[in-house]
């Protein structure tokens, strides 16, 4: 089953961008995902293709609105389709690896690029949209989220990443930061590599990496050792 992602946004010709490039390019190009881009325009019913308005109730921006909005979500989801419907906003819940990882194991997403001061709430609950959040910040549009969700879901497909071991562990694949990594020359400006990394001993060597992860952990993201220790099982 191919990954099939759609993106509907007001400025199709931000995409693919990277998408079409490196991992997510190449497996683009093998078919291993599909990538289909809609112009919301083409849903506005005026002359002028209007797909905001004024916030009712006054206050500063436009708002995206529900008829047009919702209208190019049905022209993109048939009937039957059970991808996710996705909207990236600011006030959504935070993206994380785990919904990562199962966004990869379906069969894709379709995902709205919000605009202006957001989308009518209207249409966000009518069509059972998840808000989704790459963090706390405020971009210009939801296109560059969009596009951060899909190469993060992308490569954790088969057949994306030259090692597929690579994915289990890197940051976040254990609840923990990634273990630092090192590689030539083997001393730089008068650091060496770790003695421990060209020791050659594989216990000894996954040892220090499961030290060294949890120490970063700590240091940057103390929030998730503190996760950890909340969702370990009672003795």
């Amino acid at each position: 089953m191919t990954f099939a992602a759609t993106i509907l946004t007001l400025f199709p010709d931000m995409f693919p961008g990277p998408l079409g490039r490196s991992l997510a390019g190449r497996a683009l190009e093998e078919g291993i995902w599909s990538l289909e881009v809609r112009d919301i325009r083409d849903s506005a019913t005026d002359r002028h293709r209007s797909v905001d308005d004024s916030p009712a109730g006054g206050g500063p921006g436009m708002v995206m609105r529900a008829d047009v909005v919702a209208a190019a979500i049905d022209a993109a989801c048939p009937a039957g389709d059970e991808r996710p419907r996705l909207l990236m906003s600011p006030r959504g819940r935070p993206l994380d690896q785990a919904r990562v990882r199962t966004l990869a194991t379906g069969g894709g997403a379709v995902i709205l690029a919000g605009r202006f001061e957001g989308v009518d709430e209207r249409v966000i609950a009518g069509r059972g949209l998840e808000e989704v959040s790459l963090g706390d910040f405020v971009l210009s549009g939801g296109e560059i989220a969009a596009m951060a969700l899909l190469d993060a879901a992308v490569r954790l497909l088969p057949g994306v990443m030259g090692n597929a071991i690579s994915a289990e562990s890197e940051s976040f694949a254990d609840g923990l930061l990634e273990y630092p990594q090192y590689t030539r020359p083997a001393d730089f400006e008068g650091q060496p590599i770790p003695e421990v990394l060209t020791s050659g001993n594989h216990g000894r060597i996954a040892e220090w990496r499961r030290r060294e992860a949890l120490r970063l952990t700590a240091e940057r993201r103390p929030d998730l050792i503190a996760l950890r220790e909340s969702t370990k099982p009672a003795d």
